[in-house]
């Protein structure tokens, strides 16, 4: 996600929003982050895939499954990955080369979960950024060195 923005200084900002397949390590959580990584997932997966074409094929013929059944365990199953898919972190980053004026260049960060709360917080920076020429100091962005 990519958007463009002239503040009221003048000024170009380029805002970007990435999405962070891992968590980012911070301060606080640095020495209290235990992860087992990909492993208990994949074994989960693969346990709850056996366990449903296991049900699959001992089913007799002559047993009528209905459909929201079908559709049931289809959600069950796909539930957690969809849940894992939509509350990944964004990282957003409102930067700024400056100008030849007394503005030099700029960076601001900042981290959002959920894909809806990251539009609305892009949408926030650039509102910000056209009325006050920065980002909002209260906002998830911060300013970098």
């Amino acid at each position: 996600m990519n958007r463009g923005v002239r503040g009221s200084d003048g000024r170009v900002w380029n805002i970007k929003a990435n999405l962070e397949w891992s968590n980012p390590i911070t301060g606080d959580d640095f020495e209290h982050e235990v992860s087992g990584g990909s492993a208990p997932a994949i074994l989960m997966g693969g346990a709850l895939l056996f366990l449903v074409v296991l049900f699959v094929l001992w089913t007799p013929p002559a047993v009528y499954v209905p459909i929201w059944l079908v559709l049931a365990l289809i959600a069950a199953a796909a539930f957690f990955p969809v849940r894992w898919l939509v509350r990944r972190p964004w990282t957003i980053t409102a930067s700024t080369p400056g100008d030849a004026d007394d503005n030099p260049p700029e960076t601001w960060v900042g981290v959002v979960r959920g894909f809806l709360n990251v539009r609305q917080e892009v949408a926030q920076v650039a509102r910000h950024i056209e009325l006050y020429a920065e980002p909002d100091m209260n906002g998830e962005l911060q300013p970098t060195e």
